[in-house]
């Protein structure tokens, strides 16, 4: 079995951020004393910017949790007497249109978690990039690559084709109508989605093998000239 403890190291920013960084430790902690305890648990790590050493004040804690095939199902039946294990959650909601599942909890002093969930047959699609082994007990996580999901050429080419297409339908229809008819609100809302649409083109000229994900973290797609109005 391979336990690894984080014990981060100390920032030179506001008190109010060392306090979050302090309250993340206790909570890792005890994230990998519960999975520790828990038979159904494999494996566990962290993703996101605690992974890659890139955490601020406002960073939150991207879990990965791994169960035998077995027990996923009651784990995830029991997600939430789990998350109770870590604390009284302010907020607990599932989203798995990424297909798999993963489990969105905020604790009340403001600690904001994200834990993305698989089986020990197949969970490299449950993460991409790099990660930070919290707990191994089978050492299924050696060697264990998360790769960043391939885009299929022509998917991309009809996403273009659509953002093309569609977006002059929908600077008549939703934004210069709505305009004329003085209905304010329904053009604010049509040119929202226009500018949205400008933000894809723009992702997708930077980069056409990724995924147009809007306005997701486009400061680190796009360079600052891009972005300027």
């Amino acid at each position: 079995m391979v336990i690894v403890t984080l014990l981060f190291r100390g920032r030179n920013d506001a008190v109010d951020a060392q306090e979050i960084q302090h309250n993340h430790q206790i909570l890792i902690n005890r994230f990998v004393a519960v999975c520790q305890a828990d038979e159904r648990v494999v494996a566990a790590f962290l993703g996101g910017s605690y992974a890659r050493d890139a955490t601020d004040a406002y960073s939150d804690i991207d879990f990965g949790l791994i169960t035998t095939d077995e027990a996923y199902d009651d784990f995830f039946a029991g997600r939430e007497a789990f998350v109770r294990l870590l604390g009284e959650p302010a907020f607990l909601e599932v989203f798995n249109d990424y297909g798999f599942d993963i489990v969105f909890f905020t604790f009340p002093d403001g600690a904001e978690c994200e834990l993305v969930l698989g089986r020990a047959s197949t969970f490299n699609h449950i993460h991409v990039g790099p990660y930070k082994v919290l707990l191994d007990k089978k050492r299924i996580l050696e060697g264990a690559v998360f790769p960043w999901p391939a885009v299929a050429q022509d998917e991309q080419v009809e996403t273009l084709r659509s953002l093309l297409y569609w977006f002059w339908h929908n600077l008549c229809h939703h934004f210069i109508t709505p305009l004329a008819r003085g209905q304010m609100w329904s053009a604010y809302g049509g040119l929202a989605d226009l500018r949205l649409s400008c933000v894809n083109l723009a992702r997708l000229r930077e980069n056409f093998q990724a995924a147009a994900e809007g306005y997701e973290k486009v400061e680190k797609a796009l360079a600052v000239e891009q972005l300027a109005p």
